[in-house]
């Protein structure tokens, strides 16, 4: 049986990682060589939490943390839930199939979050006191297209994204990866991304660092 870092360590790292805001990450759709065990190292990288962008009073107002589900975390997570529930190599490849292709329509992110008035917090309620928009290195602001929100985790939830607690909601936010007019929500050579909360009561922005080197190549093909 390998062993796990806990999610206590695991949640460290990430916003070690965050904190340093020196680590880049790939948004380029190539194949990757994973085992089960590097799930941790992936999920920290793609993971950022409001400790780096704590403004003033915001620290004890809003506290959130979100993991991008790039294509690079989603190569990672099916390798882990596979080897977990022991899925055949045709289970996993159908799922990883699946998700990737998800990849390229969404931008998807899972969020976990508390705030001082818990009702207003949650992101599916017309009363919260939040926004969220996914923002490029120029400004141009996306809404997100689906909210949901997740009342009861499951164990894989539990144990792959630490970050869930019994205090904080979560909640899974996609954004479409083109805009209206078709240019791309990311574009290959934006050197960053920013996840915005944003409302009456301040401001809190996760950003990730781009490396754009070959992200401009074409998707890679499933089939």
């Amino acid at each position: 049986m390998r062993a796990r870092a806990s999610g206590a360590a695991v949640i460290a790292a990430a916003i070690l990682l965050a904190a340093c805001g020196a680590t880049k990450v790939s948004m380029r759709p190539a194949a990757r060589s994973f085992t089960p065990d590097d799930y941790d190292d992936i999920y920290g990288h793609w993971t950022r939490s409001e400790d780096e962008f704590a403004f003033g009073r915001l620290e004890d107002i809003l506290h959130v943390t979100a993991t991008f589900e790039s294509w690079e975390f989603r190569w990672a997570y099916v390798v882990r839930y596979a080897a977990d529930y022991s899925l055949r190599t045709e289970e996993r490849t159908r799922l990883l199939r699946s998700t990737l292709a998800d990849a390229q329509e969404r931008h998807r992110f899972f969020v976990t979050m508390i705030g001082n008035r818990y009702r207003e917090s949650d992101l599916t309620d017309e009363r919260s006191a939040w926004r969220v928009l996914l923002v490029d290195e120029d400004g141009r602001q996306v809404r997100p297209i689906e909210v949901t929100r997740i009342r009861r985790p499951g164990a894989a939830e539990r144990v792959y994204f630490p970050s869930i607690t019994v205090h904080r909601q979560a909640f899974r936010i996609a954004f479409p990866t083109q805009h209206p007019d078709g240019t791309p929500v990311i574009a290959p050579d934006d050197d960053h991304v920013v996840l915005r909360f944003t409302g009456a009561e301040g401001r809190v922005d996760l950003r990730w660092e781009l490396d754009s080197a070959g992200s401009a190549d074409a998707p890679l093909a499933l089939d």
